[in-house]
């Protein structure tokens, strides 16, 4: 009975081992069907700050991970923060990966089709904001569409399998032929058809409303909010279909 726990035991070691991927490196089977990397682990390089030029000194990169470190805020802002977009608008098709963590009582987001214009002072003014936050923040408060796997203000998530504080949880979000759906920590949490009457009332009541998705206009930035407290992003990965 020893010998065979022994050997199980190792089993799953080599298993483990032998199935976990290196952060922020495409795995051969990626590379083949077209994904990209839009974070090295390394740097920001690619990224830069909402509505300006180079990320505030707040993000920071620690152990393969950007992390938004907020020591001292400047309001409801990291201090030396500000929120941050890739470099290459999106158009089209695609698919998005990205794992995110959370300090106790964080809050953020991962916004999606933002447009950097003048007349949108913040960028959750324009952008879809799928939520990240730390979901004890609301415990014993009544259901909102603001907790983790949330759209912000439109479509709750179906159900919330969310990690602990301090572990990493993990999104995958695909826009194909006008569907939308986001899989969280492997389960399906939200499910939309972006043409059809359910959604374009949810977001002509929503403060998105007057933001290009309001107009049907699904394209723009990836971006990282800061709404001052300590988070953490890697594994970004994007995937044109």
């Amino acid at each position: 009975m020893l010998k065979i726990a022994k050997f199980l035991f190792v089993w799953l070691i080599s298993y483990t081992w032998g199935n976990a991927q290196t952060p922020n490196v495409l795995s051969p089977k990626e590379k083949q069907e077209g994904w990209k990397l839009l974070f090295s682990g390394r740097d920001l390089a690619g990224w830069h700050a909402y509505g300006g030029k180079q990320t505030g000194a707040a993000w920071k990169i620690e152990d393969g991970a950007i992390k938004l470190d907020v020591p001292e805020r400047a309001g409801n802002k990291a201090k030396n923060g500000g929120d941050i977009v890739a470099n290459n608008p999106i158009t089209g098709d695609f698919e998005f990966k990205i794992d995110w963590k959370v300090s106790k009582y964080a809050n953020s987001g991962i916004f999606f089709f933002v447009k950097e214009d003048p007349k949108y002072k913040n960028m959750h003014d324009t952008g879809l904001e799928l939520q990240v936050i730390d979901n004890t923040i609301y415990e014993g408060a009544k259901e909102n569409t603001h907790r983790a796997g949330d759209f912000f203000g439109i479509a709750n998530a179906r159900l919330r399998e969310i990690n602990p504080v301090g572990e990493w949880n993990h999104v995958h979000f695909v826009v194909k032929k006008n569907k939308l759906t986001v899989t969280l920590n492997g389960f399906i949490v939200q499910e939309h058809d972006l043409s059809g009457a359910d959604w374009k009332s949810r977001v002509a009541a929503s403060g998105l409303a007057k933001a290009p998705i309001g107009k049907g206009d699904y394209t723009g930035l990836l971006g990282l909010q800061d709404w001052g407290s300590t988070v953490w992003y890697r594994n970004i990965k994007f995937k044109k279909l």
